[in-house]
């Protein structure tokens, strides 16, 4: 495991044991079993290409209408609870005694992408996002609070853990592409992206 800090995200490289990732796959079946994935909307049109669901209390959700969080999923159900599993990892890196309030699935299938953008749905800035990366490598690119601002990039791994926290919080960041097949954890390939966040 190792540490280090790129434009303010903290990023912890092999922080989950190969044991420790295959534990959180077994802990989120019942979550997408309860809360099937689904492909968002945007407000432009189209759909997107990574595929999501969420636990907690609030789940993330994007339509024509715009971006927000959601009591209930799009099927009208509750979200389930975050699995004690997750909610483990927070409380080792996030800094803070508040519990995440949501926590977004979401899944990189072949050929799957996410823009450039800002995680900013929330009422306070102050919490940081807590990121664990599961499944197939993603060439993360982090850019700062501007759109215009410079980037750079970074491959994250399977058990990696990042904290986007402090300057980095309102930081643009996003996913250019994933190595399909490139880890064994999901045998069907496909990178599974955790984001953990206190909404309220």
């Amino acid at each position: 495991m190792s540490r280090l800090t790129v434009r303010g995200f903290d990023i912890h490289k092999g922080f989950l044991t190969p044991e420790v990732q295959r534990s959180l796959i077994t802990a989120l079946r019942p979550v997408l079993k309860a809360a099937p994935l689904f492909s968002p909307e945007v407000p432009g049109g189209g759909q997107m290409s990574v595929r999501m669901t969420s636990a907690g209390t609030f789940g993330w959700f994007s339509d024509k209408t715009g971006y927000r969080y959601a009591e209930t999923h799009p099927a009208g159900t509750p979200w389930p609870p975050i699995p004690s599993e997750v909610l483990a990892i927070w409380t080792a890196v996030s800094g803070c005694d508040r519990a995440p309030e949501c926590c977004l699935f979401n899944f990189y299938g072949e050929g799957a992408r996410m823009g450039l953008h800002q995680d900013k749905d929330e009422a306070d800035f102050s919490y940081p996002v807590v990121s664990i990366s599961l499944g197939d490598d993603g060439l993360l690119r982090l850019g700062g609070t501007s759109r215009k601002d410079k980037t750079e990039s970074i491959w994250l791994n399977s058990g990696d853990v990042v904290v986007m926290g402090g300057e980095a919080r309102l930081a643009y960041h996003g996913v250019d592409r994933i190595r399909f097949k490139s880890s064994r954890l999901l045998p069907k390939g496909g990178r599974v992206n955790l984001t953990l966040r206190v909404v309220t």
